[in-house]
């Protein structure tokens, strides 16, 4: 499975800009949330849908350079390369949706086409970046689009489709939002993206087909009624949110720190004082700074002969988050675990570590590895600034080399094989 774009950009549109662009607009922030939740699978539809085109390639890549991301609100509407996708990927048909997103968000047509060039601005830059920063070009950029056709519909908010917004013909005539199955003059069954089926009955002017279905409808109801059941009885018990291409995972009862191999640490998710000889430190009751710590003050590193007895354990970092497809910007709040890293060693000077950076399975392998290992390169940096550089021995990204998820499974799923680690050594 392939980079999801939609997320990729969805690190650029979060509550700040939103905020902001709600108070420039003068319009509710409910509104502007809800408008950018349908124009952002249409805008990466229609770029998927166009992936071939010069102009957007041009675009795309010279957003790289131009700063678009770190002026989205201000900087977006006029913009010639703005302008010139827009008009590119959907023609004559930009005044139907901007009409019918200012309808279904409630917010002014005027505010909607402001915010259709801010999400196009994002949209290019994101991917801009990440082609820059992961050396993709041109065949690359188009075959990442590319992927991201066939799921874009179904990813509009509800109460949106492809033909509401006027985009039916653009994007091809096959809508997955809802899908009829009709046979003959026989009852319709309709079923819809929430699993919901409905069956409506016509005239049957047929009696011998008639009498086929009156027997075969009611099983597949029931075939549909069983799997849809079976799906609900497997789903896991403990939901999990993940952030966007986030390297922590955050649980709504715990975190599972894991290693390569097999031991794990486990950790809840109740923000507490972690005691570092004296010195308090904020962090999760039983996070990686408790369980290191824990581990220092057992004399566990001490009385570990050699590098051997080290390795099987590794420790999550449970808070440090990087922006979507970066390797060098962290979300705000993550550089706080860094540097209680840092304090960390620098109350056991004689304790060495190595730095793991890992990814799940979907996308590139050698991409993923790429970026894991800038991401880890990254980690061990900040921790040289910090005055302990030398306690880190090695900074190594395995990509999804130890990931035990499988592509097919959900994001949600995926999440535990995402993350960046720890460990001693000697």
């Amino acid at each position: 499975m392939a980079l999801n774009i939609i997320d990729l950009i969805k690190g650029q549109l979060g509550p700040a800009l939103v905020s902001q662009a709600a108070s420039q607009l003068g319009e509710s922030e409910s509104g502007i949330s809800k408008a950018i939740s349908g124009l952002l699978p249409a805008v990466v539809g229609g770029m998927a849908n166009n992936a071939d085109k010069p102009e957007v390639l041009d675009a795309i890549t010279g957003a790289a350079s131009s700063g678009m991301l770190g002026n989205l609100l201000g900087g977006a509407t006029g913009n010639s390369l703005i302008s010139s996708v827009l008009s590119s990927i959907f023609g004559d048909k930009i005044g139907a949706l901007v009409n019918s997103i200012s309808t279904f968000s409630g917010v002014s047509n005027s505010s909607s086409s402001s915010l259709l060039s801010m999400v196009t601005g994002a949209a290019l830059g994101s991917i801009g970046k990440y082609a820059a920063d992961n050396n993709i070009g041109a065949s690359g950029i188009t075959s990442l689009l590319h992927d991201q056709k066939g799921v874009v519909s179904s990813l509009l908010p509800a109460g949106l489709s492809l033909a509401s917004l006027g985009l039916g013909n653009a994007f091809g005539d096959h809508d997955p939002q809802k899908v009829k199955v009709t046979s003959y003059d026989e009852p319709k069954v309709e079923v819809n993206r929430g699993g919901e089926t409905h069956v409506t009955s016509t005239p049957n002017n047929n009696n011998e087909g008639g009498s086929i279905w009156k027997w075969l409808l009611p099983l597949l109801l029931l075939a549909l009624a069983a799997w849809f059941l079976w799906k609900q009885c497997n789903k896991p018990a403990d939901q999990t949110v993940v952030t966007s291409d986030s390297t922590a995972v955050v649980s709504d009862t715990a975190n599972t720190m894991m290693n390569n191999d097999s031991a794990m640490v486990t950790g809840s998710k109740e923000m507490t004082d972690i005691d570092l000889n004296g010195k308090p430190l904020k962090g999760y009751a039983n996070g990686l700074e408790a369980s290191m710590i824990n581990f220092l003050k057992s004399d566990g590193y001490k009385n570990a002969a050699d590098d051997a007895a080290l390795r099987d354990t590794w420790y999550n970092f449970d808070n440090v988050n990087f922006k979507m497809g970066s390797s060098s910007e962290l979300e705000a709040g993550s550089e706080g675990q860094v540097q209680n890293l840092a304090e960390i060693l620098k109350a056991y000077p004689e304790a060495k570590i190595n730095i793991g950076g890992y990814t799940d399975n979907t996308g590139d392998a050698a991409v993923n590895k790429a970026l894991s290992q800038k991401r880890a390169d990254y980690i061990k940096a900040e921790l040289g600034k910090m005055g302990v550089g030398a306690q880190v021995v090695d900074a190594k990204g395995y990509g999804s080399e130890f990931a035990t998820v499988p592509a097919t499974a959900s994001d949600a799923e995926r999440a535990v094989d995402r993350k960046m680690a720890v460990r001693f050594t000697k």
